[in-house]
């Protein structure tokens, strides 16, 4: 066996110091992917020490950004966007044309190319989907409007880089400086002679033609491909084809139709989040597009000196105004002519403070392309990993201005409460509160239904939300685990409470808190094991149910008698 491995040393090493960094990031409640970046700076060509392959880290990014451009396109909701498209659209196009306006600035004053101040900008512009939504679910605002419209906003954003990476391909031969050699992206208009015009034409052909292919073939052959897979009974082909699927729809739309490979991944996961197994392959691919995801930000890392920030720290300063002040200040401005409350406007702003995952592969199709130079990029990872740094602290000055804003105006802080901050409450009393909408919870809420019992559902996704909404089930968006939702929930009124959610520490914290204002309340929670019986009984629970133990009864019971088969519940939800 050779001993010359390259491949597997820049995984192995790779991914264990991303580990560590990203561990110790963790430890410091910073998200870990400053330190996968970290990761990929140690073993990049700038730092002493080992060097990863330089050939071979991009091949394995280039994967990542497959997988992740997949798991975007998993998880679109068109639902959402609209639902806030009248502050999302035009606010978000208005603040990606402002900060590309501001990194174009840059640019000039580093004399750059216009192209280069294209790109530079665009990468400015656009905010991390990771950062973002993990910011947004540690403060519990993530179903609430303000959350909402930070989401919708993401999805505008998102949309206008990959309409991005689809134009700078084509646009690319015109807008680098003369005397450069990179040959033609479009072979067809160069060989026909054809002009800026034709060039755009013969792309968003190809583009065309390569959507419609998928909204009309592949909406119904990706679906179908995926279920009988899945009738097949085995995981593991299942996860094979989830990832066959993801990977060959990429490489098929770059070879085919010119594509850029994160496009195609992209209505790969689109055209399956409308099926029945979207969760399912969201779920069997999330190992591998995690680990890829990684490698990916590590050779970001990689191609980042950091000894150029100590050459020139002006040009880092300029841009880290850019995203930290600049294009914050212009989405708040946004909102609040939009005539939303202050405190929505900030929760925006700091929201949008930081860049990420598509700067980075702005920068990498920027410089493969030869539209940017070396320090452009190096500008754009540090920006990345200083901002997501910072972003913290932008949420932590948000809350700030908050509090005064509610001292000096309780009426507007009050306004805005209403508006964002406070949860429906209910006018029920002596009902059931269930707590969890996916399998078990599904279940139990028809069965309350079909007996014309009152009662209400606690949830948290947002995908289960909008299905109780569209099936005028009352249903409190937070989560359950939290004193606030529970009072908005009526706990203290209530005659039970179902705890149908799976973790069971979770569900014990409910228990607590539930119990604790409601002494005579019956509770009835799941469990997965003994010692979880045994947490949530001794924690207040009047009934524990164990799975496991409940199917051996259900087995042992059906001993000797004809199986029936049950059907399917329609309200019962995807994911467990």
């Amino acid at each position: 066996m050779p001993h010359d491995t390259p491949l597997i040393a820049t995984i192995v090493i790779g991914l264990g110091l991303a580990f560590v960094f990203g561990a110790i990031a963790n430890r410091f409640k910073v998200p870990p992917l400053v330190g996968y970046l970290v990761a990929g700076v140690v073993v990049g060509p700038f730092t002493p020490g080992f060097v990863a392959d330089q050939s071979l880290a991009p091949q394995l990014a280039e994967i990542g950004v497959i997988l992740l451009m997949f798991g975007v396109g998993l998880h679109f909701s068109l639902k959402d966007l609209l639902s806030v498209r009248a502050i999302a659209v035009p606010g978000a196009v208005v603040q990606i044309a402002i900060a590309t306006l501001m990194g174009y600035g840059i640019a000039w004053w580093l004399g750059w190319t216009p192209a280069a101040g294209l790109v530079f900008g665009l990468a400015l512009s656009v905010a991390s989907t990771v950062v973002l939504l993990r910011a947004l679910q540690e403060r519990r605002i993530l179903e609430s409007e303000r959350g909402r419209i930070a989401v919708g906003w993401l999805i505008v954003e998102d949309l206008a880089m990959v309409l991005a990476l689809v134009l700078l391909p084509a646009l690319a031969q015109f807008l680098q400086v003369k005397g450069t050699d990179t040959p033609p992206v479009e072979p067809l208009a160069e060989y026909v002679g054809l002009g800026l015009s034709g060039v755009l034409l013969v792309t968003f052909i190809k583009v065309a033609v390569f959507v419609a292919l998928m909204l009309i073939v592949g909406r119904k052959l990706i679906p179908w491909l995926l279920h009988y897979v899945a009738h097949t009974g085995s995981r593991e082909l299942f996860r094979l084809a989830v990832l066959a699927i993801a990977l060959g729809v990429a490489f098929g739309a770059a070879k085919l139709f010119g594509v850029s490979l994160a496009l195609g991944a992209f209505f790969a996961g689109m055209v399956l989040s409308g099926s029945q197994l979207s969760h399912r392959a969201a779920e069997e691919s999330l190992p591998l597009r995690d680990a890829f995801a990684v490698l990916f930000f590590v050779s970001a890392g990689m191609l980042f000196d950091p000894m150029s920030l100590i050459r020139d720290p002006l040009p880092l300063i300029a841009t880290l105004f850019v995203i930290l002040i600049g294009k914050s200040l212009a989405a708040f401005l946004i909102v609040r002519a939009f005539r939303h409350p202050t405190s929505t406007a900030l929760t925006i702003s700091a929201s949008l403070a930081q860049i990420g995952e598509f700067s980075f592969i702005l920068a990498d199709v920027g410089l493969g392309l030869g539209l940017i130079p070396k320090e452009a990029r190096d500008l754009i990872l540090a920006g990345a990993i200083l901002s997501i740094l910072l972003n913290p602290l932008a949420f932590a000055a948000v809350d700030l201005v908050k509090a005064k804003i509610e001292r000096k105006s309780p009426g507007e802080a009050a306004a805005s409460a209403v508006v964002e901050d406070d949860l429906p409450t209910t006018t029920l009393s002596d009902h059931v509160v269930l707590a969890g909408y996916g399998r078990v919870g599904g279940l139990v809420a028809q069965a309350l239904a079909e007996e014309g019992r009152p009662f209400l559902v606690i949830e948290d996704a947002s995908a289960r939300v909008q299905a109780l909404r569209e099936r005028h089930i009352e249903v409190i968006p937070a989560h359950a685990a939290k004193a606030e939702t529970l009072t908005a929930a009526n706990i203290a009124g209530a005659r039970l409470a179902i705890l149908a959610i799976p973790n069971g520490f979770e569900a014990g914290r409910v228990v607590e808190l539930a119990r604790a204002v409601n002494p005579g309340l019956r509770i009835i929670a799941r469990a997965h094991s003994d010692e979880e019986v045994d947490y949530l009984t001794k924690l207040g629970a009047d009934t524990v149910i164990m799975g496991e133990r409940e199917i051996a009864r259900g087995m042992i019971a059906a001993l000797g008698e004809p199986a029936k088969p049950e059907a399917p519940s329609p309200m019962m939800p995807d994911a467990a």
